[in-house]
């Protein structure tokens, strides 16, 4: 994984200022930097340019990294020797600060969640789960409920806090038809609380719901969404 990872961060700086036009200029040619005496010092220093670009273009530009560490790894990529991180774990390690960097970006989307249902699970028609998920019930119906491995039909309108209505079935006239757990948790877990003919209305947090990498534009990073289900049927796993 590392070995492609750092090769396609060169690969994609290199094709990207390959895409650009070139720039005319007037201005004579630079001499050398005092450093670069040969041909190989300024192969080196342009690579290290590639990388440190294409370590900025995958948002990582902003690690204050420790250089002997870096090199370390570069060389014993380079030399085939055994790295001292395995695949798993450097996956583990860049995935967990990605997703820092992300949470920090959206804090304030969270902040304002977290506000919205700190007041909303106050009222008496509002029920809180463990995992954070806020319900409540418009209508109750009287049909099977589904489980995790079944398919659900339902209507649903969704909007952010603020209103703004991001997806309706009713305004394609098409119900949903999908797995149970192939949605976002926040409705796998609010989909098997509902009988068929339910109507509820949920309260979805970020963490249950699109995360900090959101949904697009239409669904922000960190946002908390509201959501009102009509579940029509329940078509049970053969």
């Amino acid at each position: 994984m590392k070995k492609i990872f750092f090769f396609a961060l060169l690969m994609t700086h290199i094709l990207t200022a390959q895409a650009q036009p070139v720039k005319t200029t007037t201005k004579t040619t630079p001499k050398p930097v005092p450093v670069l005496k040969t041909f190989n010092d300024s192969l080196s220093y342009v690579v290290g340019e590639v990388a440190a670009y294409g370590l900025t273009q995958q948002g990582l530009g902003e690690i204050k990294l420790n250089n002997t560490a870096f090199l370390r790894a570069i060389n014993d990529i380079l030399g085939k020797k055994t790295t001292l991180v395995d695949d798993m774990a450097a996956n583990t390690l860049l995935n967990n600060y990605m997703s820092k960097q992300q949470e920090a970006k959206v804090k304030p989307a969270i902040e304002e969640g977290k506000k919205f249902l700190a007041q909303n699970k106050l009222k008496p028609s509002v029920k809180t789960t463990a995992s954070g998920l806020q319900y409540e019930v418009i209508t109750e119906g009287t049909g099977i409920k589904p489980t995790a491995v079944d398919t659900f039909v339902c209507h649903y309108r969704g909007t952010l806090l603020n209103g703004t209505e991001f997806d309706a079935s009713y305004n394609r006239n098409q119900p949903l038809q999908m797995a149970v757990n192939q949605v976002i948790p926040g409705w796998t877990e609010g989909l098997q609380l509902m009988a068929i003919g339910s109507k509820y209305k949920f309260y979805i947090p970020y963490d249950i719901g699109y995360g900090v990498a959101g949904n697009g534009p239409q669904i922000p990073g960190g946002s908390t969404l509201l959501f009102e289900v009509e579940l029509l049927d329940v078509k049970k796993k053969q």
